[in-house]
């Protein structure tokens, strides 16, 4: 028998849900994957929120949610970015990776549901990130709601077909 979820594992799963919520909103896509992400400060403000091509059609969410707040804003600091997708590591709609971005901000911690699959690109965000000394949550027990808003790109020949075990790094 599990005990308690930590109040930091809570927060983190309500988080993660609204970033589901949010990648639902996405315009449909055979290109790229649907995501949502939410900035929050250490005291459960929402400095920002986003999900894919919410504003351009080439916005990954953690882009589209960063830039919803102000840079010099001093609760970056202490905020954590949670994203319904791992932060991609390269891109080819934009020069700067959703990593790279999040590396550019004093955000300290990243949470995310669902590992990217090879389906576009080859992915390693969450390593460059922890290797950058961010700290790094996953929680794959949240993926399938983050896989639900993609289904449709994981499905048919060649598709990943959904979870893939954790990376480590």
């Amino acid at each position: 028998m599990k005990g308690p979820v930590p109040a930091e594992g809570a927060a983190d799963t309500s988080w993660l849900r609204r970033t589901a919520e949010l990648s639902r909103l996405c315009p449909p896509s055979d290109t790229a994957f649907s995501v949502g992400a939410v900035v929050v400060a250490a005291d459960g403000t929402v400095l920002g929120e986003g999900y894919s091509r919410r504003d351009d059609p080439r916005d990954h969410a953690e882009e589209a949610a960063l830039r919803g707040v102000d840079p010099d804003d001093p609760r970056l600091a202490g905020a954590t970015l949670y994203s319904s997708l791992e932060p991609c590591s390269s891109r080819s709609s934009r020069p700067r990776s959703c990593s790279a971005l999040v590396l550019s901000t004093p955000v300290p911690r990243v949470v995310f549901a669902w590992r990217e699959p090879a389906v576009f690109v080859d992915c390693d965000g969450a390593e460059r990130l922890r290797a950058a000394g961010r700290t790094v949550v996953e929680r794959p027990d949240l993926a399938d709601a983050a896989r639900e808003a993609n289904a449709h790109l994981l499905r048919g020949p060649g598709a990943c077909g959904g979870a893939q075990p954790p990376r480590v790094g």
